[in-house]
């Protein structure tokens, strides 16, 4: 796949969300919380002995939730639970509709009418275009897409992926 890319695929910045055990290999998953696959693979990596880097990757074919969910992801981030909202978002992925997504935010204390506000900026619009180009330069095509230490790219069903990097404990 590395010859469709042109640009390599970021590693850590200081704006990822970030979580695992210090001293763990970094995966960077670009996903959307959409994706039933993606949904698999956060609950994989979760369990993983590894640090992951959430990133999103906004398909347009995927239909109109996938930004307006990133969007939502990042609102939550900015009240500081973005890995919370992140769990709830893939744990039930059948309530992502904007009153659900406010009952989650009350059920986390997150202020629904900053997250309302913040969700709707250019300053969240534009940091998940952001990461949604730098993916699709780097050749993610689809989601989930999981960059492995050293930078080697795994698409679709990550199952032996993770396995791999995890060593085997998933």
């Amino acid at each position: 796949m590395a010859e469709l890319t042109s640009a390599a695929l970021p590693g850590a910045r200081p704006d990822d969300h970030i979580r695992g055990p210090d001293g763990a290999p970094l995966l960077v998953l670009y996903a959307d919380f959409t994706c039933v696959r993606c949904a698999v693979a956060a609950q994989q990596l979760k369990a993983a002995p590894v640090r992951v880097a959430y990133r999103h990757l906004v398909l347009r074919s995927r239909g109109p939730r996938v930004a307006a969910l990133a969007h939502a992801a990042e609102a939550a981030a900015l009240q500081g639970a973005f890995w919370p909202f992140h769990d709830g978002l893939f744990a039930d992925q059948g309530r992502q509709d904007d009153p659900h997504l406010w009952a989650h935010c009350e059920t986390l204390g997150i202020d629904v009418e900053r997250f309302d506000s913040d969700r709707r900026g250019r300053t969240i619009a534009a940091g998940v275009a952001t990461q949604t180009r730098e993916a699709l330069r780097g050749g993610a095509v689809a989601t989930p897409t999981l960059v492995l230490p050293g930078g080697e790219i795994a698409q679709g069903g990550l199952d032996e992926a993770i396995a791999a990097v995890s060593g085997g404990l998933v």
